[in-house]
């Protein structure tokens, strides 16, 4: 029994620790991430980008239906994949309705996701998730207005990788900013925010 004690107590802390990491890269002392800033409405950005079938895409293409909206990038080894696995599992408990919110990754390494290799990106998570990427003007452009930030981080190796704003931005089908569904954030407190803000069309505040 002892040892079974020890065992549990050894695979607590270990857990505690995993978490304690993420947590101290995604939003502790750890991240490059600023205090965080309100996104603008979707009605007050102005930017171009390109989904992954080439078409133009803004925050005019969002408004009228609601929208997540993350930032991230093809060649992420672990924060990405997670929450993008976590998105297509909330809209999987959503169901058909799903098809009534717009569920965007925007990159923030342009000059490996072209086009091309979002669209091949993309197609191993949910159907209804898009991809936009454009010029590094272009993703600034995005970028501030969603107050989301990012940086190239050059490794020893001479590859380099992103650090970024992780969470997954809310907004209503009229543009305005919900909340942001956080990293780590369980399934049965993400999906609910979601459900509201698909029935709240006009209502102001926050979820």
């Amino acid at each position: 029994m002892k040892l079974i004690t020890k065992f549990f107590g050894i695979g607590g802390v270990a857990l505690a620790t995993a978490l304690f990491m993420g947590w101290w890269q995604v939003d502790g002392p750890g991240s490059t991430s600023t205090p965080r800033q309100r996104p603008l409405p979707l009605t007050e950005m102005n930017f171009e980008l390109t989904n992954q079938n080439g078409e133009a895409v803004g925050p005019k293409t969002l408004i009228g239906q609601p929208s997540l909206v993350f930032f991230g990038f093809t060649h992420c080894p672990d924060v990405c994949p997670t929450t993008l696995s976590d998105i297509s599992a909330w809209l999987d408990e959503i169901g058909p309705d799903a098809s009534n919110l717009n569920t965007v990754l925007i990159t923030v390494d342009p000059e490996r996701d072209t086009v091309g290799v979002l669209a091949e990106y993309v197609s191993y998570f949910h159907p209804q998730i898009q991809g936009w990427t454009g010029s590094n003007a272009q993703l600034a452009d995005a970028a501030e207005g969603f107050r989301a930030v990012y940086e190239k981080v050059v490794r020893e190796d001479g590859d380099y990788t992103m650090n970024h704003t992780a969470g997954v931005f809310l907004f209503s089908s009229t543009g305005r900013m919900v909340t942001t569904i956080d990293y780590y954030e369980p399934r049965e407190f993400a999906v609910p925010k979601i459900r509201r803000a698909m029935q709240d069309r006009d209502a102001d505040g926050t979820i």
